[in-house]
């Protein structure tokens, strides 16, 4: 069986979506020296607030779209880590899992870190051994700095085939970008995940989708979560 790499820049807490590129990979790579993106995803997610999609915003230090990932810092400001665990208990408190889940929560934050990039990807790391996620992570920033500057699609492929991977999975999203006959060029084979992202119980309101895997792992139980990370097909 062919080994797969997918390659993905670090977001805190992201959706179901993202567990499920990392489940589909045998590597996944972060994707931490490319440009950080304002009001994306790598330091914003949304919770579940009185029945509605809210987003929330991890605090930084000057973002700027002129800087890689791996360089922007997240202001440690406590008022807003303690405000962020004050809204995680007013909204999840009911929640069958939230015992086990707000744990989880708190060691990934007093775990040591200074970037965006840091955090989030021990936010990744932290989620995915809890799920028992079987894959190999890397930085690109560490294994993989050499191939910067070239095309993105090479570059994709590049860290692939040093991955020692013969497969490149990429969001759906990407079936705009990328040509499957690209990758071929480099002796790639690349597919897109498709996800399945199911409804699930939340109190008693109408299910709220978009959410971060907070808002999952909250409701549902490990072995649950881990049945919706098969939920995808790759095309």
């Amino acid at each position: 069986m062919d080994t797969s790499a997918a390659i993905m820049q670090p977001y805190i807490f992201p959706y179901l979506g993202y567990f499920q590129l990392i489940q589909a990979a045998d590597h996944f790579v972060f994707y931490d020296d490319v440009s950080f993106i304002k009001k994306g995803w790598i330091n914003r997610n949304q919770l579940l607030i009185n029945k509605e999609a809210k987003k929330f915003s991890v605090p930084l230090i000057k973002a700027s779209q002129n800087k890689l990932i791996k360089e922007v810092e997240v202001c440690n400001d406590p008022k807003w880590f303690k405000q962020f665990f004050t809204t995680l208990e007013h909204s999840y408190k009911a929640a069958p899992y939230y015992g086990e889940v707000i744990e989880l929560i708190k060691d990934i934050f007093e775990k040591d870190f200074v970037t965006i990039s840091d955090l989030a990807i021990i936010s990744v790391q932290t989620i995915s051994d809890h799920l028992g996620i079987d894959v190999t992570f890397s930085l690109s920033s560490e294994e993989f700095s050499e191939s910067r500057g070239i095309n993105r699609a090479e570059r994709l492929a590049t860290i692939t085939k040093e991955c020692g991977a013969e497969v490149y999975i990429n969001p759906q999203g990407g079936m705009e970008l990328y040509s499957k006959e690209m990758f071929i060029r480099y002796g790639v084979d690349l597919r897109f995940i498709v996800s399945d992202l199911p409804a699930y119980k939340q109190y008693e309101n109408d299910f709220v989708k978009g959410l971060s895997i907070i808002d999952i792992l909250m409701f549902n139980s490990r072995n649950e979560v881990k049945k919706m990370l098969d939920l995808y097909e790759l095309k």
